[in-house]
């Protein structure tokens, strides 16, 4: 690849999709305006977000986690705003990395803003993410959309969620924009909102609109979220029970299967595939970037 060429893949977990810019030294600047645009499905490439593939000793935010994990996942969303974590990011990013000759089948560590995130790349299949453990604040919030209103389970793993059981996914509309929900103070940052709908025992299926992106085809840490909802809703607590309670979480671009331990660890495992590989042009990069210091990016 030239100096006037930046490498790209593009990749995606049950159709949750992405750019991804492999940078191991962190050389290539990507500020909000140029992730928004590379991620732009029209004038872009097109993803609900940006994998930026970092060695984590290259990356400020990630130092201190390089004696843990050699990669750091600077993950952005679609609007080019950060975020802490995303479970299905995660799986593409190992995948991403096993494809380059990075990594092997078997166990490895990825930084993340949320924290070290333990992953397993199965022999020629799906991808197990150790996603760390869910806390329940106590306070939530209702949604309320098209004259109906839910109380929503606050839920946060390693960002915030607010999980919605509805009697029919249509309810959720079309979710082009934020649903409402009150009191707003609950989440100062934002929130992923999961409407949620039963589908048999153990076995629920989602829509959700992610903070920062609108509506994704599939959302790995509200999945998460949903599975812990629902386990509680439904009287499961592995903390309690000493037994591991798996639920399986329908998305609209495929299954994930989430698995949470008596000590509170919750594993995902699904696909994660990289579907094609390019280059973009540096020069039209740069002339995406701010220049102007008082000019918002």
């Amino acid at each position: 690849m030239s100096t006037s060429q930046i490498a790209f893949l593009k990749g995606h977990g049950t159709e949750n999709d992405f750019v991804i810019v492999p940078d191991p030294d962190n050389a290539v600047d990507l500020p909000a305006s140029v992730v928004a645009r590379l991620c732009d499905r029209r004038a872009g490439i097109g993803g609900d977000g940006l994998l930026h593939v970092v060695r984590s000793a290259a990356h400020p935010e990630a130092r201190a986690m390089a004696g843990e994990a050699e990669w750091f996942m600077d993950y952005r969303n679609a609007d080019g705003s950060i975020a802490e974590m995303c479970g299905n990011g995660v799986r593409v990013f190992a995948r991403c990395l096993q494809r380059a000759g990075y990594v092997e089948e078997g166990d490895l560590a990825v930084a993340t803003r949320g924290g070290v995130k333990k992953v397993h790349i199965a022999k020629g299949g799906d991808v197990t993410v150790s996603m760390g453990r869910a806390t329940l604040p106590e306070d939530g919030v209702t949604v309320s959309l098209d004259g109906r209103s839910w109380d929503a389970r606050n839920v946060n793993m390693g960002n915030p969620h607010a999980v919605a059981f509805v009697d029919d996914l249509a309810h959720a509309g079309d979710l082009l924009s934020v649903p409402p929900y009150s009191p707003a103070a609950v989440y100062p940052d934002g929130v992923n909102i999961e409407f949620v709908v039963d589908r048999g025992p153990r076995h629920v299926a989602m829509r959700v609109y992610e903070r920062g992106s609108g509506e994704t085809r599939s959302c790995g840490t509200g999945a998460c979220a949903v599975a812990v909802a629902a386990a509680r809703r439904d009287g499961a607590d592995p903390a309690e029970t000493g037994t591991p309670v798996t639920y399986t979480v329908d998305v609209p671009g495929g299954t994930l299967v989430i698995t949470e331990r008596p000590d509170g660890e919750i594993e995902m495992t699904g696909a994660a595939e990289i579907v094609a590989e390019g280059s973009i042009d540096r020069a039209w990069l740069e002339t995406l970037i701010p220049h102007d210091p008082n000019e918002r990016p």
